[in-house]
């Protein structure tokens, strides 16, 4: 791995925002994220291929694909609670494939990121919670049957616990996948109080609740305290990293009180662990719902920061 590459790879296109009307999916952050990308020095902003319907279907069944590529029966279809239109598919391949994209460049540059988002509540056979295709398994699979990677870790650091990446972990053993969360997630449903509900950890996906109104000592603390779980017994060849903006005190799904320089701290932990272990990192958007979209693209931005910092 290049511990110092030259420039921070990062993936996009216009495609990513599908035509979803009035909803708290701020669609349009992609293209601000993007656009502030680029002034970064070292930042190299770069359309990536679409994903083709193989590779889905090595994480999704072919009904639900089909679904989403058809509108039928458009219960699964919008199952993820977007409205189906024909530029879903196209928008979803299109961030799916950043994913492979940027899981690939990390391994060949050391960090790289997917301007995109909306995986980790994805199931095999449904969506959940914005996140359609689960490209986080989607390019773990791609980069497995490449052979450009054996073991794949993912640490979601989205204000959600990531059930739909966890359920498809759980028949891969090859994958690791850690969840911090201040919301726990099931069928289809966010629950703010993280002490109404408690799923079930197995032995390759595991959790750790945060409480309301947790700060950044508290965070870091438990962040701290699991990484090395992630590297246990084996060590990945990737990272993939949700490097979620709606823990933010503002989000009106959060119950955290963390602000925005308070999210860079912890992408900062994140790129230096993972750089001190070698480890590759590829990092994609998640979450962000605050009213002000000035305040989410800050966070996202601030995770290249964090990147630039450690990297660069």
């Amino acid at each position: 791995m290049n511990r110092q590459p030259r420039s921070l790879p990062a993936f996009y296109d216009p495609g990513f925002a599908a035509p979803i009307g009035d909803h708290i999916m701020p669609i349009g952050k992609f293209a601000l994220v993007a656009e502030g990308a680029r002034a970064i020095p070292g930042v190299h902003v770069a359309r990536p291929r679409p994903c083709e319907r193989e590779q889905l279907l090595r994480a999704h069944t072919p009904e639900y694909v089909e679904a989403v590529r058809s509108g039928h029966p458009r219960a699964l279809a919008e199952s993820q609670k977007f409205p189906w239109s024909p530029q879903l598919y196209e928008s979803v391949c299109l961030t799916n494939g950043a994913v492979i994209e940027a899981g690939a460049a990390a391994i060949d540059r050391g960090v790289a990121a997917a301007i995109a988002s909306g995986f980790h509540h994805a199931h095999a056979d449904h969506g959940e919670g914005f996140c359609t295709f689960n490209g986080l398994v989607v390019a773990a699979e791609h980069l497995r049957q490449a052979r450009q990677a054996q073991n794949v870790a993912i640490l979601d650091l989205d204000l959600h616990y990531g059930n739909g990446t966890a359920s498809l972990v759980s028949s891969r053993p090859w994958m690791r996948a850690l969840s911090l969360y201040g919301n726990d997630y099931a069928n289809n449903e966010p629950f703010r109080d993280v002490t109404t509900l408690r799923h079930e950890d197995g032995p390759n996906h595991r959790s750790a609740p945060l409480p309301a109104g947790c700060r950044l000592p508290e965070l870091l603390k438990v962040l701290d305290a699991h990484l090395g779980w992630l590297v246990e017994d084996r060590r990945p060849d990737l990272l993939f990293f949700q490097a979620g903006a709606d823990p933010f005190r503002e989000d009106p799904y959060s119950p955290l009180d963390l602000g925005i320089e308070d999210l860079k701290v912890r992408d900062e932990r994140v790129f230096q662990w993972a750089k001190d272990e070698r480890l590759p990192v590829a990092w994609v958007l998640a979450g962000g719902y605050t009213r002000d979209i000035s305040k989410v693209v800050a966070i996202h931005l601030n995770t290249f920061h964090a990147a630039r910092s450690v990297h660069l």
